[in-house]
C-alpha cells in the first residue's frame, strides 16, 4: 500500500509539471476560472483542478487571404496583404475575444476593403505605404476599443504590408500600353535631344573651322601686304628711277623660286650670270698676283 501511494504521488507530481518557454506565457485556470499568468520557467499545477493554456508572445505573421475589392472608380482590384501582430496581454487575448488569430484576419480583411474602397485603382497602386499606415491605425483602434468588461484584445498590431494590388486583366493590359507608350515617348525625346546635340556640335565645329581658315587667310593677306610695303619702301629708297632693274630682280627671284632652268656659259661666274639677268653690271674678279 505504501509503495502504491508513493508511485501515485510521483506520477501525480510529474503530471502537474509544466515548462514555459521564453517565447510563451502560460495562463493558468482553476476549475474554469482565471488564476494567474505563468512566465517562462518551471511551474507545477494541480492536476485535474488546474490547466495551463500557453500563448505565443513573439511577433506573429498572418497571411490575409486574397480578396476582390471594389475601388472608388468601380474597378475590381485583387488585394493581397500580410499583418504582423504580437500578444501584449495573454489574459485579454484569451478572454476578451474568441479566437484572436481568426479575429485579426477578419478585421484585416474588412479594414482593407474599407480603406482601398475609398481610393481609385491608380491611387491604390501609387500609395501603398499610405494604405499600410491607415489599415494599421484602423485595426489598432478597433482592437483597443473597450469590450464588455472595459478592456481591449491585448494585441499590438505591429505593421501591415500590401503584397499585391492587381487590376482586372483588360485594365492591366491598358495600363501596360500606357506605360509602353510613355517609355517610347521618353526614348524618342532622348534620341531627338542626342541628334540635336550632335548637330549643334558639328555646327560649332564647322564655324570654328571656318573662323580658323578666315583667320589664316587674313594673316596671309596681311603678310603679303607687309611684303609689298617693304618692297615698295626698298624700291623708293634704293631703286628710285630704276624700275626696270627692280622688275628684272623680281623676275629672277620668281625664276629661282620655281626652279627655272638657266643655261650658264662655260667658265662663267654664277653671280655674274644672275647680274646679267637682272641688268646689273657683272663683278670683275682680278687675277691674283703670283
Amino acid at each position: 500500500m505504501i509503495f502504491a501511494i508513493a508511485v501515485f504521488l510521483i506520477v501525480f507530481f510529474f503530471v502537474g509539471i509544466r515548462i514555459v518557454r521564453p517565447t510563451e506565457v502560460g495562463v493558468i485556470e482553476r476549475l474554469g476560472r482565471f488564476k494567474k499568468v505563468a512566465q517562462q520557467g518551471f511551474h507545477w499545477i494541480f492536476p485535474v483542478l488546474d490547466r495551463m493554456i500557453k500563448v505565443n508572445v513573439t511577433e506573429i505573421r498572418v497571411d490575409i487571404p486574397p480578396q476582390e475589392v471594389i475601388t472608388k472608380d468601380k474597378l475590381n482590384a485583387h488585394v493581397d496583404a500580410v499583418v504582423y501582430f504580437r500578444i501584449r496581454n495573454a489574459r485579454k487575448a484569451l478572454y476578451n475575444v474568441e479566437d484572436y488569430y481568426g479575429s485579426v484576419v477578419s478585421l484585416a480583411r474588412t479594414t482593407l476593403r474599407a480603406v482601398v474602397g475609398k481610393m481609385t485603382l491608380g491611387d491604390a497602386n501609387e500609395r501603398r505605404d499610405s494604405i499600410n499606415h491607415h489599415v494599421e491605425q484602423e485595426m489598432s483602434a478597433q482592437i483597443e476599443k473597450p469590450s464588455a468588461d472595459g478592456e481591449g484584445w491585448g494585441i499590438d498590431i505591429l505593421r501591415v504590408e500590401i503584397q499585391e494590388i492587381t487590376p482586372p486583366g483588360d485594365v492591366q493590359a491598358a495600363m501596360n500600353n500606357v506605360v509602353k507608350a510613355e517609355n517610347e515617348k521618353i526614348a524618342a525625346i532622348d534620341l531627338a535631344t542626342a541628334t540635336e546635340t550632335k548637330a549643334d556640335g558639328e555646327k560649332r565645329g564647322a564655324i570654328k573651322k571656318a573662323e580658323g581658315m578666315r583667320q589664316a587667310k587674313l594673316l596671309e593677306a596681311d603678310g603679303e601686304a607687309q611684303a609689298i610695303k617693304l618692297v615698295n619702301e626698298a624700291a623708293n629708297k634704293y631703286f628710285k628711277g630704276n624700275a626696270q632693274i627692280l622688275k628684272k630682280l623680281e623676275t629672277v627671284e620668281i625664276s629661282l623660286k620655281h626652279n627655272a632652268k638657266i643655261v650658264v656659259p662655260t667658265k662663267t661666274e654664277l653671280v655674274n650670270v644672275i647680274g646679267e639677268l637682272a641688268g646689273v653690271a657683272p663683278i670683275r674678279v682680278g687675277k691674283s698676283k703670283k
